[in-house]
């Protein structure tokens, strides 16, 4: 609610500072023909926190590295957010540091990916800390990333986002983990608020900002919630939940790798613009992936199950 009564007058702001995204026909990402505010990310930020805060009504170290880094995402991607609606391209150093930052704070408040459980002797295999520092900033950073490569259509990215929130929320009540489960529902709510004004045609965008903090927000959900205490076999849960925007854009990043690109170098490489050029309209091309993300986040519900 907090979202969908925030985002009427953020879009309203966003016109008179011209905060906003402009149609370019020289683009094939540009799909919109009318400027289009950014500003949904900060409803998204605002609501999604002043409800978890409201709910959960506690305030620790793992709260405070969560929040400090949406806000370091949230300022980053306002600043690249800014350039894009000058025409301009923000360096992708910056913009890594700052998500790596984000991610270190969550690190080092407790949330971290600290190793399995081994399938044939039952025992618990503690990762070395070095190994768990590195596979946890790579988790949170690559959701990070991947969820950003995927805002590029109407409905998309928040479409993803809810279907893989439902599915860690899912997955958090299943193992009775209370706080990733309110994590999920409340980024949830907000999403889909969110895709009230996003779905064909979008009236608001969320931009870097907005995708980058759901990203970050998704990856933390998954370390605390479906990668604690996790079998071999169940380290493949949250993996498939986020599978649609993951697998895509690993292979999207290896594209670029081979052809010599950044991998930040925004391009028209992604499946749903692929699927564009095969011949389906937006809202097909949008449901055709959501329903993909379905069909895989059911899975991870069926590996859940087997674990249980």
């Amino acid at each position: 609610m907090i979202v969908y009564l925030l985002i009427p007058p953020l879009g309203k702001m966003a016109f008179r500072i011209d905060f906003v995204d402009k149609p370019r026909k020289d683009s094939e990402r540009k799909i919109h023909r009318e400027p289009i505010p950014l500003t949904a990310s900060y409803a998204i930020f605002i609501g999604f926190f002043a409800t978890y805060l409201l709910v959960a009504r506690q305030f620790t170290m793992e709260t405070a590295a969560i929040l400090a880094g949406g806000i370091l995402l949230l300022v980053i991607g306002t600043i690249d957010d800014w350039y894009k609606t000058k025409g301009k391209d923000f360096p992708a150093l910056p913009k890594l540091i700052v998500q790596v930052s984000a991610a270190v704070l969550v690190y080092a408040s407790g949330i971290a990916f600290t190793g399995f459980y081994n399938p044939f002797t039952s025992e618990y295999v503690l990762l070395p800390v070095w190994l768990q520092f590195i596979l946890t900033i790579l988790w949170i950073f690559g959701v990070t990333t991947v969820i950003n490569f995927s805002d590029g259509m109407d409905g998309l990215a928040g479409g993803l986002s809810a279907i893989s929130g439902v599915t860690l929320f899912v997955v958090a009540l299943a193992k009775g983990q209370t706080i990733p489960a309110m994590l999920a529902i409340t980024l949830v709510g907000a999403t889909v608020a969110y895709l009230r004004y996003n779905k064909p045609p979008a009236k608001i965008f969320m931009g870097d900002a907005g995708a980058t903090f759901i990203g970050f927000i998704l990856a933390v959900i998954a370390l605390d919630g479906a990668f604690k205490q996790a079998t071999v076999l169940s380290l493949f849960i949250p993996i498939l939940a986020l599978g649609v925007p993951i697998f895509d854009n690993i292979f999207v990043v290896v594209r670029r790798f081979l052809q010599g690109k950044s991998i930040y170098q925004a391009d028209a490489s992604q499946a749903h613009y692929r699927l564009l050029r095969a011949g389906l309209n937006h809202k097909q091309v949008v449901m055709f992936l959501c329903l993909v993300s379905t069909c895989l986040c059911l899975s991870s519900i069926i590996l859940l199950l087997i674990q249980i």
